[in-house]
């Protein structure tokens, strides 16, 4: 197999790819889905959703662990979203360094 035509190939998939994940929307939420982030493919924060029943004036520690929560939820997703993705354009098969 040429190895020009493998590059070329493995560059329009990941051109493919990224173009995918860009238009991808995913919500991480925390607390009962008090808190709710929104995320893109490209792992931007798109937006932040609180509850009135999340805000203590008392307990700000409490709805800033609930926000990293929500966030890291939405990273997590962009992560799944990005593997099932990524297999499914693949066959499964592993290469190394394309993402």
């Amino acid at each position: 197999m040429n190895i020009n035509k493998m590059m070329k190939q493995a560059q329009q998939m990941q051109e493919q790819m990224q173009s995918q994940m860009a238009n991808i929307r995913v919500e991480g939420t925390a607390g009962g889905g008090m808190v709710k982030a929104t995320m893109s493919g490209a792992k931007e924060l798109l937006g932040i959703a609180i509850d009135k029943e999340a805000v203590d004036p008392n307990d700000i520690e409490m709805l800033q662990d609930l926000i990293l929560a929500a966030v890291n939820e939405a990273g997590r997703k962009v992560d799944e979203q990005l593997q099932s993705t990524m297999s499914a354009m693949t066959g499964g098969m592993k290469i190394p360094g394309l993402f």
